[in-house]
């Protein structure tokens, strides 16, 4: 049976010295403004730095990566280095984005350290060969996407064989992505003495599984979302009509004047839509999806970071992982498909203690969904209508279901033969079974579960099983 201990939060306030942190970490640490440690940073760096599996949970921007970041790097430093092509650290990421933002942080905490941490971001949608070439030495951290890893081995530029350090970041989305026999092919190369650290949002079955197959009596880490800690978000739902939206947000992004928005829509070819209609309105607005480059991808991110494009259009993509410094608003143009997303939609907004605004455009379509959306939330928000963006179209009742009661719907049978205007066939009571026929032709038939006796003259109508 799968076992872990069950760690706890630190409430009290402590320094990073606190923690067991090298000088030039703790440098490093000041230098990126951060003066204590968060919730989830004070429970997971010391028992990183005592060896242990660690199977942490948080709320999106906690603080999570600088958890796993600054042990292993004071591990790695104190370590002694392996030449070839050999990688000391391994990082499993879901998405280009992650994987380069968190090999960022690497670099930023380490940039003090006497020995240089080599790190190395690998994802698809490049080229091969550099990355190839930039493995000859070998790396002591790597951070990767599944699928690129695992191309790098099959062209034996990188061996598993020395890994110390396992960390698969946002475990739930991997999965979600559909990376677990990339990910299992992973585990199966990597040596059976290692420290693994797995970090996820949600824990659904598939990760109770990835779990019990990877970890060793881990130390189980739930931070749970206190009032003091909870993102500041103030959360809207406007009504408007699905084919308004666009104008809608014009009209928002123009009368507030906000600096950058982030507005999430469903599908690749919304993002284009969406933009271009911006653009031809005068306002700067770019598409992130999954069919660009990754230079187009890493070009528009930057561009959007930098305040030089204010309005972003993207699909889920950007949904976990993306550290967005101060951006005030998300706007939710089409709802997401799961509850569990809307958390990581809204959590790119209102991190590291800034306020942050959420925004949901509810149509007569979505009204449904969204009060899902808010019964698994526990929220209840007003409907709000905008001046000149009053909703026409009103949500339907849902139809009465008739539960599947036979003879409430015509058979196909009947259907033609309406079609032909002939009357419908009625049951014979030949057709009962024996079993079940009165000896009395003119006494009706009562069958267990049955509303109304069968006569030949009635349709049969029956209790739903």
């Amino acid at each position: 049976m799968f076992q872990y201990r069950r760690g706890h939060a630190i409430d009290s306030p402590m320094p990073f010295s606190a923690l067991g942190l090298s000088e030039p970490l703790l440098r490093a640490i000041a230098d990126q403004g951060y003066n204590e440690p968060t919730p989830v940073q004070a429970a997971v760096i010391p028992a990183i730095l005592r060896g242990e599996d660690v199977w942490a949970s948080a709320q999106t921007g906690s603080g999570k990566t600088a958890a796993f970041v600054l042990p292993i790097l004071q591990r790695l430093s104190t370590a002694p280095r392996v030449r070839g092509r050999f990688v000391r650290a391994l990082v499993l990421a879901p998405t280009r984005e992650l994987a380069a933002q968190t090999a960022d942080s690497i670099l930023a905490c380490s940039r003090f350290l006497p020995v240089p941490i080599r790190t190395m971001a690998i994802f698809g949608g490049v080229s091969i060969n550099p990355q190839m070439m930039d493995l000859g030495g070998g790396a002591d951290v790597i951070v990767a996407t599944p699928g690129r890893l695992l191309d790098l081995i099959d062209h034996n530029a990188v061996s598993l064989s020395a890994v110390s350090s396992l960390v698969l970041d946002e475990a739930d989305r991997m999965l979600d992505l559909g990376f677990s026999d990339e990910v299992n092919r992973v585990i199966t190369l990597l040596p059976a003495r290692r420290q693994n650290l797995l970090f996820s949002a949600t824990f659904p079955a598939a990760v109770h599984r990835l779990a019990a197959v990877l970890l060793h009596h881990p130390l189980r880490i739930d931070i749970p979302v206190e009032p003091a800690t909870k993102p500041d978000i103030l959360q809207r739902a406007i009504e408007v009509d699905p084919l308004r939206r666009t104008q809608l947000l014009r009209h928002l992004i123009q009368e507030n004047q906000w600096p950058r928005v982030l507005v999430f829509v469903a599908t690749k070819y919304a993002t284009e839509h969406v933009a271009e209609k911006l653009r031809k309105a005068g306002i700067n607005a770019l598409a992130l999806h999954g069919e660009l480059s990754q230079g187009a991808r890493t070009r528009v991110l930057a561009d959007f970071k930098s305040s030089k494009i204010p309005v972003l259009l993207a699909t889920d993509l950007a949904a976990r992982g993306l550290d967005i410094v101060e951006l005030p608003v998300v706007v939710n143009f089409d709802l997401p498909r799961s509850a569990a997303d809307y958390t990581h939609r809204i959590g790119r907004t209102g991190r590291a203690g800034q306020s942050g605004l959420a925004i949901n455009f509810i149509s007569a379509g979505t009204h449904a969904h969204f009060r899902l959306i808010e019964k698994r939330h526990h929220l209840d928000l007003p409907r709000e209508q905008i001046s000149g963006f009053e909703p026409v179209e009103i949500e339907l009742p849902a139809p009465p279901s008739t539960g599947g009661i036979k003879g409430k719907r015509k058979s196909k049978k009947d259907k033609l033969r309406e079609a032909a205007g002939l009357p419908p066939t009625t049951p014979s009571p030949l057709s009962t079974p024996s079993s079940r026929r009165s000896a009395n032709p003119a006494e009706p038939i009562v069958e267990p579960g049955e509303l109304f006796p069968w006569r030949p003259s009635q349709t049969s109508v029956r209790r739903p099983r």
